[in-house]
């Protein structure tokens, strides 16, 4: 058995996202020898069942094991499962368990990818449900960085208090762009709420749900950050006003500093 590939492959299973409790039966089914073999992973994201089988095969030439693919099954409570999409593992970069977890929820995920040059471009990735390739695979949609979708500029549109705080916001960041849906506080009118975003690079911008995770429609979301942003400059008039009033003006001074001098007697 070659330890080295073993090693290498249980890095894989990991940095995949799928830890650490297939190893036993990751180096049992390589002593035997068999040329290909599948390792079932089961596992809940919410309330949702997913079930994965790991792809392995031997190579024709060496001693050496691949982890080729994984395909996903997602089974929601109560429900049949709708359908299975495979996901193929390379070198480097690969999409983890939960991000195809949220892909196969129809969000979008940002990955650094490699073209066949080998060039490293960064994009993000959406299943197309409308498509499919000869297996019966769903195609995945690419939005490249000269598609100029920016979560960033998107986010800020919105009056969300986690952009305030420099970990919050970094924090929101990595997390849409690996596919979740992240709750956030709404600040509006000095009121707080939650409300729930995902990234939609399709239509640059983002999606808002509220705590019952019903779409918000986004103009009226912006809305709030216009009515934000119109409270605080009305806070700032009044404030100036009252400081206004609480200061004599200078023609005020120059008036009574004039009549005391005329007061006085020559």
């Amino acid at each position: 058995m070659n330890e080295k590939n073993v090693e290498y492959l249980k890095d894989q299973l990991k940095y995949t996202g799928f830890g650490d409790a297939m190893e036993n039966a990751l180096v049992e089914n390589i002593q035997k020898g068999s040329p290909e073999f599948k390792l079932d992973h089961e596992t809940k994201y919410g309330t949702d069942t997913v079930l994965t089988s790991l792809n392995f095969k031997k190579s024709e030439q060496s001693d050496m094991y691949f982890f080729n693919s994984y395909d996903m099954d997602i089974q929601k409570e109560g429900k049949p499962v709708e359908f299975s999409q495979t996901f193929y593992i390379n070198r480097d970069n690969n999409i983890t368990a939960k991000e195809a977890y949220n892909l196969m929820e129809g969000r979008a995920v940002n990955k650094d990818l490699k073209n066949k040059e080998g060039e490293v471009y960064n994009a993000w990735v959406k299943i197309n449900f409308t498509e499919s390739d000869d297996k019966g695979n769903f195609k995945l949609n690419h939005y490249h960085q000269n598609y100029g979708y920016n979560l960033e500029v998107s986010l800020a549109k919105h009056p969300i208090k986690e952009l305030q705080n420099t970990e919050y916001k970094e924090n929101l960041l990595a997390s849409l762009k690996k596919g979740n849906v992240q709750s956030v506080t709404f600040v509006v009118n000095g009121a707080e709420k939650k409300q729930f975003v995902e990234a939609n690079p399709h239509f640059k911008t983002i999606n808002v749900y509220d705590v019952n995770m019903q779409r918000i429609n986004t103009r009226e979301s912006n809305n709030e950050k216009q009515s934000q942003s119109e409270g605080k400059s009305s806070q700032k008039d009044v404030k100036q006003k009252q400081d206004n009033d609480s200061e004599p003006s200078q023609t005020e001074d120059k008036t009574k500093t004039k009549k005391k001098k005329q007061s006085n007697p020559l």
